[in-house]
């Protein structure tokens, strides 16, 4: 079964990484910048949480934040008409954090948990 999340993580972070250095992306029906940010890296943790279920949360969080710094980076290429805002980072990493605490916390609840 973690073959099917792990499919639907790699699609769901080519989607977010195509619209994320896309020079024109399409508009989305949420607005706000940090809001698409922070359901994108949302829904990326769950994700990875579900493909890799014996992974350390730490690891999860570390690689999901660093995939976070380097959309920044690859926004800051001028061709791309994008803007590099560390803040986009930071609330990437923030709403990691918030979802791998949930986690850990169902994890310690209920053992046979996500």
């Amino acid at each position: 079964m973690t073959w099917s999340w792990r499919l639907l993580l790699l699609l769901a972070a080519g989607f977010a990484v195509t619209m994320a250095v896309l020079p024109h992306p399409p508009k989305v029906p949420i607005d706000g910048d940090k809001y698409q940010h922070m359901l994108a890296f949302g829904t990326l943790t769950i994700l990875a949480v579900l493909a890799f279920p014996r992974t350390p949360l730490l690891r999860i969080g570390e690689r999901l934040s660093f995939l976070g710094a380097m959309i920044e980076v690859v926004q800051s290429i001028p061709a791309l008409h994008r803007d590099c805002d560390i803040m986009d980072w930071v609330a990437d990493t923030a709403v990691i954090v918030a979802v791998l605490l949930v986690v850990a916390i169902s994890r310690r609840m209920r053992p046979s948990a996500i």
